[in-house]
């Protein structure tokens, strides 16, 4: 199965083949989530098996629209397929762009439509195994900080959202 995602292609949204978005560095829609507990975030590792970035720590949840699914959507059925998260309606944020090497020769450039949904640490949780190793959760400031000592960890799109997007992302909700 051909999964087509949203891309500019000479100047125009049109379908394209998620792995060809990548390969090219196509720019294309994208929808991040964070699951915030106060000042706590739900966290992941991605699978081992995933084409790129396996095994690295990102936020909650992250895809592709479908071609013409809207971005809230998106972001309400991905919490279901990666985290078997239900019951939470995510509210849009902001909308951010950035480009970034994912290795492999692969490129995420993103236009990102980033969510945050409020819930409490005993939000039951069942990660897709194809999709999520483990999750955690860690405040906000304990995250930045790992970031920082050990970026490796971490998702290209993980260090850039909280070390350039903070302040648009998480607002009020994560100062003192």
């Amino acid at each position: 199965m051909t999964s087509l995602i949203p891309a500019w292609v000479d100047g125009h949204l049109t379908p394209v083949e998620k792995l060809e978005v990548h390969q090219r560095g196509l720019k294309h829609k994208a929808v991040s989530v964070f699951v915030m507990d106060g000042q706590n975030v739900l966290i992941q590792q991605r699978a081992s098996g995933k084409y790129h970035t396996p095994n690295l720590w990102a936020n909650t949840c992250c895809t592709h629209p479908d071609w013409n699914e809207d971005s809230a959507d998106c972001a309400v059925r991905r919490l279901k397929q990666e985290l078997g998260i239900t019951g939470l309606y995510p509210a849009h944020r902001d909308t951010v762009e950035y480009r970034a090497d994912v290795g492999n020769g692969l490129i995420e450039h993103e236009v990102v439509d980033i969510f945050l949904a409020e819930a409490t640490a005993d939000l039951p949780v069942q990660p897709n195994p194809d999709e999520v190793q483990k999750t955690q959760w860690i405040g906000f400031y304990d995250l930045s900080a790992e970031i920082t000592r050990h970026p490796d960890y971490f998702t290209p799109w993980l260090r850039i959202y909280l070390q350039e997007y903070s302040d648009r992302i998480f607002g009020s909700l994560v100062r003192a």
